[in-house]
């Protein structure tokens, strides 16, 4: 096989940005193949898939990507540092990927790879100049982002550099494959479209967070995404199944945190110096999610920091669960792939026999040993659980054992 290229994503949903990113990179790397690691119904900034994995994946697929693995939910709705290792350690356990690209701010990959080496081996003068910054009462990426301006001084290119999502993002990839000594090579594509949380379009291409704003205003997106999505979008929202956002699951939310004992949310993962307090009184005394998570927000604690940690009591995802996640090399659960896809399936099936790959979530339930890897896949079936209850129609549990996997 001549080169196979690795992406990480959420997809959420496929757009023309996507397209660009993928046919320019496949264009880079000289690769003819494409692997996507994708997170499922909830993302990383502590919200809901507008639409559902298998769409998303069908989506994909029918723009060009040739396989797609999931993105176990416990590292999907992970702090960016937990989210990328997690996809870097799928993409390396493949043995058959030669290339990662992302997107960034930056467009540059050498900055972004200072900045991992860094935040690698954490170098004493730097561990100091973070610690000083959270004495101050900053959240833990603020300081981050200006002890690493501080620690490269006068240099602009590095001023700001991790203020940005994608830069983080893509910082925490270049972390994760030294992290584990990984030869896939990486590269990075210039978004020069529009920011990740821009609601405007330009020449056709918008991001996925005008996207979404369009879609929830029920504005037509057919000139921003391929038309293939256009379709698969138009048929969700017929049938009653776009998700718009996590306001969708508000009563689900605050009836679990009002269940929830203290010392039980306490236990979440982001839950720290007496936080759990101000959620159990929130949730005793807001009837919506607005009000309950601008009353837990701080300088320290952001609104993506709340919204995770609200997915986390939703999810029924713990420390434990979190701590578990990183001493785990994850399974390969496939979600859909075409006929090269199917090779590349074949390949890395010769390159690594003791990997976990799955294909039917029954067999492996019935047939698995693995008390760690069963119990992190619990968890996604359990997030397709609670994600359709969104839906207008059919909402139906159990679609992991159900849903077949998309064969393009």
């Amino acid at each position: 096989m001549n080169g196979i290229l690795g992406i990480v994503s959420e997809y959420n949903p496929f757009h023309n940005g996507h397209v660009h990113h993928l046919q320019i990179s496949k264009q880079l790397t000289k690769t003819d193949f494409s692997v996507a690691v994708m997170s499922g119904n909830f993302v990383q900034r502590g919200d809901t898939s507008i639409i559902d994995k298998w769409t998303k994946a069908e989506m994909a697929l029918k723009a060009g990507v040739d396989l797609v693995i999931e993105l176990p939910t416990v590292y999907a709705i992970s702090s960016a540092e937990n989210f990328a290792d997690g996809a870097v350690k799928i993409l390396n356990s493949l043995g058959v990927v030669d290339y990662i690209s992302f997107g960034s701010e930056i467009g540059e990959i050498t900055p972004l790879n200072d900045v991992a080496e860094i935040l690698y081996k954490e170098p004493k003068e730097f561990s100091t100049l973070i610690t000083s910054q959270l004495k101050s009462g900053l959240s833990y990426p603020k300081a981050r982002e200006i002890a690493i301006s501080q620690f490269f001084g006068s240099s602009k290119k590095y001023s700001g550099i991790i203020s940005n999502p994608n830069n983080i993002l893509g910082v925490e990839y270049l972390k994760a494959l030294k992290k584990h000594k990984s030869k896939i090579k990486p590269l990075t594509i210039k978004r020069n479209y529009s920011d990740y949380n821009s609601k405007d379009e330009k020449n056709g291409v918008a991001s996925s967070t005008a996207i979404r704003t369009m879609l929830q205003n029920k504005k037509n997106v057919h000139y921003v995404v391929p038309y293939e999505t256009y379709e698969l979008l138009d048929e969700c929202i017929n049938n009653g199944k776009l998700i718009t956002d996590i306001s969708v699951f508000e009563k689900e939310i605050i009836y679990t945190l009002r269940k929830m004992t203290l010392s039980e949310i306490s236990n979440l993962p982001d839950v720290s110096e007496g936080l759990e307090n101000k959620i159990k009184f929130s949730a005793n005394n807001y009837n919506n999610l607005k009000d309950l998570i601008s009353n837990i927000k701080s300088k320290r604690y952001t609104q993506t920091r709340i919204q995770r940690i609200l997915l986390y009591a939703l999810l029924n995802i713990s420390q434990k669960d979190i701590n578990a996640s990183k001493k785990l090399t994850p399974y390969i659960r496939v979600l859909g792939f075409n006929k090269h896809g199917k090779r590349i399936i074949s390949a890395i099936a010769a390159a690594n026999s003791k990997l976990k790959i799955i294909v039917s979530v029954k067999k492996f339930m019935e047939n698995s040993n693995d008390t760690a890897l069963r119990n992190m896949i619990s968890k996604d079936i359990f997030a397709t659980n609670v994600y359709t209850l969104g839906y207008k129609n059919e909402s139906i549990a159990n679609l992991d054992y159900t849903h077949k996997v998309i064969e393009i």
